[in-house]
């Protein structure tokens, strides 16, 4: 389970990571507690598995561990990775080493190296090529992350043309980072980015995809796409962000949709199916735009985006849930701004009906799409939201709003209409729907009247 590091507790006496370095130390093996895990455990923040290095080889990490964990897991091992549970604590042991991406792989080429600071020399990040020596608890630290950490500062240990060309991820990482710690990434890191920009066409769509999510849950999220944007990374794998950067139009001055997206983002809570939506519910925008004598128009602007949001969300191979939650809440999003006259009660059974276990996640898009500054008209959608809501929780008690069907079921519409399975009973149950939707609940005697009205009308 995710919990702040306590370096002081972590390592205190008897703790089973000094039992663990005293295992290796008695065979004449180094052990750091390196990485994330420092610098997690400096930044009080959570942290789920404990992270190390060490110069033994994985046959040698296991011949130590195995007396001692309750659980070893070996998924990694070729990458000289050790998993190992001990006292319920998770850790990875991994052997010294630098690594290296190639095009489009989603694994390293792994090199072993002998020496604790050639290991740090070839992490991303000064902040986590930091480690404490065990069991003397001596802080190493030849890249002076910890200065970098005080600074709230994002660097690459070497050159940062080195680092990303050893992996051109680190280049969405660094803004991945930017964003979960809310820091500032170094000019001359921010340069090479700008200049090795292409290079992200080599990273598989999989790995860029876990970088964008941990970016979008982050707690800085718009300043770093923001930055991100600027460099010419964006481009290579979401185009649309730059592409809300419309023109201004001199005469109505249709505000700045790429900054209006911004604080969108930064409006909603850090779950990644609702981050998603708010970054992707006006790319249909730059494709519907029209400027005529009534002003600036968008019409249809969400059903585009969410055909648009799908096939992107795709290509970044995230899964169908994801996909399909994201482009259904883009699609319905501007469903809300259609009932300024207020909500009739088929109006709201519609639109639970439509939004279904994804209306909490519209409603929230909703209430974020307000960036305007004039506060009269804020309040104005909060209380009309505020409003919906309370029809909702209203009808929900007279009606089954979560499972709104129509009054009979397919079994009795064949066996009232005489019929074989077919298209007449989906047409006859549509009909009864939207009696459904339109009226509520009719009950059975009503439903089978109207439903012989309706095979009337037909000439069934």
């Amino acid at each position: 389970m995710s919990r702040p590091l306590d370096l002081a507790q972590l390592l205190g006496d008897g703790s089973p990571v000094l039992g663990l370095a005293e295992a290796f130390r008695a065979r004449d093996h180094q052990l750091y507690l390196v990485g994330g895990s420092v610098r997690d455990a400096w930044l009080h923040r959570a942290h789920e598995d404990l992270d190390f290095a060490t110069d033994a080889t994985p046959d040698e990490t296991k011949a130590i561990v195995r007396s001692r964990a309750d659980n070893v897991w070996l998924q990694g091992e070729a990458f000289g990775t050790v998993g190992v549970e001990i006292e319920g604590l998770r850790m990875e042991i991994t052997t010294f080493r630098t690594e290296r991406y190639q095009p489009a792989s989603r694994h390293p080429d792994v090199s072993f190296a002998s020496d604790i600071e050639t290991d740090l020399s070839r992490r991303d990040f000064t902040i986590n090529a930091m480690a404490v020596r065990l069991p003397e608890k001596e802080a190493v630290d030849p890249f002076a992350g910890v200065k970098d950490l005080s600074a709230k500062l994002i660097k690459t240990p070497l050159d940062p043309k080195v680092s990303f060309t050893d992996d051109p991820l680190r280049m969405l990482r660094a803004f991945r980072f930017a964003s979960q710690l809310d820091f500032k990434i170094d000019k001359t890191t921010l340069a090479a980015i700008e200049e090795l920009r292409d290079e992200i066409k080599t990273v598989s769509a999989e790995r860029i995809r876990d970088e964008l999510s941990k970016l979008m849950t982050g707690k800085a999220p718009a300043r770093a796409l923001e930055m991100a944007e600027a460099s010419g990374l964006t481009q290579h794998f979401l185009p649309e962000l730059s592409s809300l950067k419309l023109e201004q139009d001199p005469v109505h001055r249709h505000k700045d949709v790429f900054q209006h997206t911004l604080a969108v983002v930064e409006r909603t809570d850090p779950e990644l199916d609702l981050r998603l939506a708010a970054l992707l519910h006006d790319i249909g925008k730059p494709k519907t735009r029209k400027i005529d004598a009534q002003g600036v128009s968008f019409h249809h602007h969400e059903v585009v985006g969410a055909e648009m949001a799908t096939e992107r969300l795709r290509s970044l191979r995230f899964k169908n849930e994801i996909v399909d939650s994201v482009s259904e809440v883009i699609r319905l999003h501007h469903r809300f701004h259609t009932y300024r006259l207020g909500w009739s009660d088929s109006a709201v059974r519609r639109y639970v009906r439509d939004s279904g276990p994804l209306m909490p996640t519209l409603n929230a898009l909703v209430r974020a799409d307000c960036t305007t500054r004039n506060a009269a008209k804020a309040k104005e959608l909060a209380l009309r939201m505020d409003e919906l809501e309370d029809r909702i929780a209203d009808l929900a008690q007279r009606e089954e709003l979560d499972r709104i069907r129509p009054d009979l079921d397919g079994r009795q519409v064949m066996e009232h209409l005489k019929v074989e399975p077919g298209p007449i009973v989906g047409d006859a149950l549509a009909f009864l729907l939207e009696l459904r939707l339109e009226e509520g609940p009719l009950g059975e005697a009503e439903a089978y009247r109207r439903l012989d009205q309706w095979a009337k009308s037909r000439g069934s």
